[in-house]
C-alpha cells in the first residue's frame, strides 16, 4: 500500500464500535453486496450522539442500530444525522433515525434534492429516454432487454422515509460537532456535493466515498446528467482537497479501514484514472462505441448492476478525453454513437 498506514488492527464486531479518537467511533454495518460494509461514525455531542452516515434500509441494519442504542451508545439520543452522499448505503436509514429521535439531518443541498427525487421516482420499467441512453452507447437488443427487466427507481427499496427538510451544509462551512469545529470539504464527481468533515483539532478527516485506501469510488455518466463530465470534477476535487487538508490526519472511510497517508492516496487515485484515460486511447485504434471498451477498461467478465456501472465509467473516461479535445464523438445512421481519438495514444508518442 505503498505508504499507507492503517493504525487498527481489527474491525469493530456487529453492534460495537472502536474508539479511534476521543469521543469518535467507528461502527461498521453490512451491505448486501460484494463490498459487504460500510463504515459509520459516531461522535459524542453533548447529550448525545452525533451520526455520520446510517447504513443500508432493512431489518439487519436497523436491528444493529438498536444494538447501538443499548450498548455503546448508552441510551443517549442521536442529536444529529450527519449524511456525507446520497447513495442508499449512507443515507439509507436516515430517515428511520431523524424520526425515532426527532433529530434535524445535515446534507448539502444537492445530495438532499436528489435523493428525495430519486425517491420518488419509482416505476416497473426504465422510461423510453433511459432505453436509448443505453441504446446509443452500443448495448445489444438482448442486453436492453435485461434492463428494461429490472424495473426503474430501485433508488427507494435502499432507502427509508427520507424527511421533508433539512439543514444544509456548504463547502467551507464549520459545524460544531462534540465541542470541537468541523470544516466541510465538498467534493464533485461520485456524487455531485459530497461532503466530507475535517476536524483540525483532532487530526481527523470523515472522508465519505470521496477517498477510500483500496478501492476507487464509481465515477460515472448517467441519464440524469447524459452530457456531464464527472471525472474532470473528481480529479479536481482530489486536487483540492490536498491543498486544504493536510497529509498527517486521520483518514475516516466510508469502506476500509482508517488510514493516514492522505496525499499519497490521492495522488495514486488520480494516477488510476489516468491509466484508464491512456488504455482507453490505446482501445481507440479504430472508432468504437462505448460498450466495447469495457474489456480494455476492466479485463473481466461484467454482468448485470456490474455492467452499468462500468458503462456509466466508460462514459466518464471519454467524456474526460472529449473534453480535453483528445477525441470526438460521432453518431451512426442508426444513433448508436462512436468514439474515435484525434491523436496519437501516449504509448505510440513514447515509441515515436
Amino acid at each position: 500500500m505503498g505508504s499507507l498506514n492503517f493504525p487498527f488492527e481489527g474491525k469493530p464486531e456487529a453492534g460495537e464500535t472502536i474508539e479511534v479518537a476521543p469521543g469518535v467511533h467507528w461502527a461498521r454495518f453490512p451491505l448486501p453486496f460484494s463490498l459487504d460494509h460500510i463504515n459509520v461514525w459516531l461522535i459524542e455531542d453533548g447529550e448525545g450522539w452525533a451520526v455520520v452516515d446510517t447504513g443500508l434500509r432493512g431489518p439487519e441494519t436497523e436491528a444493529m442500530w438498536h444494538r447501538l442504542f443499548a450498548g455503546v451508545m448508552g441510551g443517549r439520543p442521536v442529536t444529529r444525522v450527519f449524511v456525507t452522499h446520497l447513495h442508499p448505503d449512507h443515507v439509507g436509514q436516515a430517515g428511520f433515525l431523524t424520526r425515532h429521535f426527532g433529530a434535524e439531518l445535515w446534507m448539502t443541498r444537492e445530495e438532499f434534492l436528489l435523493a428525495r427525487l430519486l425517491c420518488l421516482d419509482v416505476r416497473p420499467e426504465p422510461p423510453p429516454e433511459a432505453v436509448e441512453f443505453y441504446r446509443r452507447c452500443g448495448f445489444s437488443g438482448e442486453m436492453l432487454e435485461t434492463y428494461k427487466a429490472r424495473g426503474f427507481g430501485n433508488f427507494s427499496l435502499g432507502v427509508t422515509e427520507m424527511p421533508l427538510g433539512h439543514r444544509r451544509l456548504a463547502d467551507g462551512d464549520t459545524v460544531e460537532i462534540g465541542g470541537n469545529p468541523w470544516e466541510v470539504v465538498v467534493g464533485r464527481g461520485h456524487s455531485p456535493e459530497h461532503a466530507c468533515l475535517w476536524c483540525p483539532a483532532l487530526g481527523l478527516l470523515i472522508s465519505g466515498d470521496q477517498v477510500l485506501p483500496r478501492i476507487s469510488s464509481n465515477v460515472s455518466v448517467g441519464v440524469s446528467d447524459p452530457e456531464g463530465d464527472p471525472l474532470t470534477d473528481w480529479l479536481q476535487s482530489l486536487e483540492a482537497v490536498a491543498r486544504r487538508v493536510p497529509d498527517d490526519v486521520l483518514v475516516l472511510p466510508s469502506h476500509n479501514e482508517p488510514f493516514t497517508g492522505l496525499h499519497h492516496r490521492l495522488q495514486r487515485l488520480a494516477v488510476g484514472h489516468q491509466r484508464r484515460l491512456d488504455l482507453i486511447m490505446e482501445a481507440l485504434d479504430e472508432p468504437r462505441h462505448a460498450i466495447d471498451l469495457m474489456g480494455p477498461m476492466f479485463r473481466r467478465k461484467l454482468e448485470g448492476s456490474d455492467l452499468m456501472l462500468a458503462v456509466g465509467e466508460g462514459l466518464a473516461h471519454l467524456h474526460c478525453l472529449r473534453r480535453r479535445g483528445l477525441i470526438a464523438r460521432e453518431e451512426g445512421a442508426d444513433g448508436v454513437r462512436y468514439w474515435r481519438r484525434l491523436v496519437a495514444p501516449p504509448m505510440a508518442d513514447a515509441q515515436m
